[in-house]
């Protein structure tokens, strides 16, 4: 994927919204949003066009499962939901706290939220959350070595796990690509579970930071159970059967809203 992915709010909306439901037609699509057909199909091609959609007889829907979205199509998308998360994770973190920031389009959208903080020190194998924590000068921010993989721009491998296991942390930050019914974080490779993993050995305190569509979402790689962390921070309130499993472990769980308030 090539060229410019800035879209409208009206094109988010409408990735989201067929995300969630599989399919949307071009008619009720132009109903909803009250323009014309015309209107709605400039937006489906740009979509489309990126990869975020794709055509079908008389609408769109996802693209076909094939591994994971291109990161920069997942940065759009439950946009507004992740930043009501990360806003909510910042009032969370101390000044002068280290952090472990791993892979994922949320934990890059924590970092910028934790910009206004003061004496941070940053360890990540997330090129984009590093160039979001040099934004700070005050910021002290460490990086893994190693081979980036180009489109999520990160750092993957046996040097990423003893990169983390070099440093003891005061908060680990990362995400998931999906959470199983029965609490078991889910990923799509293995490399990705054990850096995770590598945070979550060697920091005081662990954040899973994830949206509502992580629950059920397919995913191949076990790694870890959501009772392995200190607290959940998602966009909505989670699955009976997760709320009981952390209630039972002891974690906290954390609805982070689009008002800023949080419960």
């Amino acid at each position: 994927m090539t060229g410019d992915l800035t879209i409208t709010a009206r094109q988010r909306e409408i990735a989201d919204l067929v995300q969630s439901n599989g399919f949307a037609s071009v008619e009720a699509l132009a109903e909803r949003f009250e323009v014309t057909t015309q209107t709605i199909r400039r937006d489906l091609t740009r979509l489309c066009e990126h990869g975020i959609l794709r055509r079908t007889h008389g609408g769109v829907e996802p693209p076909a499962p094939a591994g994971n979205l291109h990161y920069a199509r997942r940065q759009i998308l439950n946009l507004p939901q992740k930043r009501a998360i990360a806003e909510t994770v910042a009032r969370h973190v101390p000044d002068s706290a280290s952090l472990a920031f791993s892979i994922g389009t949320t934990p890059e959208i924590v970092m910028q939220a934790l910009t206004r903080h003061e004496g941070l020190r940053v360890f990540t194998n997330n090129l984009h959350v590093a160039f979001s924590a040099s934004q700070n000068p005050g910021f002290e921010v460490t990086i893994a070595g190693g081979r980036l993989r180009h489109g999520d721009r990160d750092i993957l491998g046996a040097d990423t796990e003893r990169f983390f296991s070099a440093y003891k942390v005061d908060i680990g930050v990362f995400g998931v690509a999906g959470v199983d019914a029965d609490g078991t974080l889910l990923d799509f490779h293995e490399d990705e579970v054990a850096a995770r993993q590598a945070i979550l050995a060697n920091c005081r305190r662990a954040f899973l930071v994830l949206d509502a569509s992580k629950f059920g979402r397919p995913a191949h790689v076990r790694g870890g159970h959501i009772t392995d962390v200190a607290a959940v921070f998602c966009d909505t309130a989670l699955p009976a059967p997760i709320q009981a499993l952390l209630a039972a472990a002891g974690r906290e769980s954390v609805v982070c809203t689009n008002t800023g308030e949080e419960r």
